[in-house]
């Protein structure tokens, strides 16, 4: 019986996060459908620092090409068992149909938090800050990002993932405007393939607010853990 309000605990937050898809798609007028792939390794160097590597392929324009590949390392520290920090690098290419293809250096900060709300579903705060800068241009972009995510246990072995992410400018420089506010919106279900691996699929929501005509981008999204 203890099953039943955890249950409706994962349910009602869940719900919560997934208010932002509605909110997204009401303006979205030029659509795309994107098949993005990652590869998430994450090693205990020891008993409190922890590398993790990550491998994105984004496939774009109907899942036709390969629009853009991100490589992101990084360094972390477990504070305690629900507050982690890290710091990485990450290189993103950027293929887009028709303008000329670019070439970002990311530097970025991460705080991470967790609670346990009860022994089914635990609620999770990822804030990320980056300092953007590209190849093609000139200037240093910050941006914060923050993602809520649910996480809750629907069977002995799977868990279902939702969360909502803004990406928000802090400034204009390189390629990045201040007046275009990406918000990602996901939902999924994670599911163990033995006990160092994971495969997590689901839908992906990206929408683009920006002047004149906004963009949704439709995603079905697989992601690979491995923890070491």
């Amino acid at each position: 019986m203890r099953r039943t309000p955890n249950l409706l605990t994962a349910i009602a937050a869940a719900a919560g996060l997934m208010a932002g898809f509605s909110a997204t798609a009401a303006k979205a007028t030029d659509e795309d459908f994107n098949v993005w792939t990652a590869q998430v390794v994450t090693i205990e160097a020891d008993k409190d620092f922890r590398i993790r590597l990550e491998a994105q392929e984004r496939f774009t324009d109907d899942a036709s090409r390969l629009g853009q590949l991100l490589l992101r390392p990084a360094i972390g520290y477990q504070v305690d068992k629900d507050v982690s920090v890290y710091a990485g690098y990450a290189y993103v290419l950027t293929d887009p149909e028709g303008p000329a293809k670019s070439n970002e250096h990311r530097f970025f900060q991460e705080l991470n938090l967790k609670h346990e709300i009860n022994d089914t579903v635990t609620i999770s705060s990822r804030n990320r800050f980056e300092q953007r800068t590209w190849e093609e241009t000139g200037g240093t972009a910050l941006r914060y990002r923050n993602q809520i995510a649910v996480r809750a246990k629907v069977s002995e072995t799977n868990n279902l993932i939702v969360y909502t992410e803004p990406f928000i400018p802090l400034n204009s420089a390189g390629f990045q405007s201040d007046e275009v506010v990406v918000w990602r919106n996901f939902v999924g279900v994670s599911v163990p393939i033995s006990k160092q691996f994971s495969l997590t699929p689901g839908y992906l929501n990206q929408h683009t607010f920006r002047p004149g005509e906004d963009r949704t981008q439709h995603i079905a999204n697989v992601t690979l853990g491995a923890r070491f």
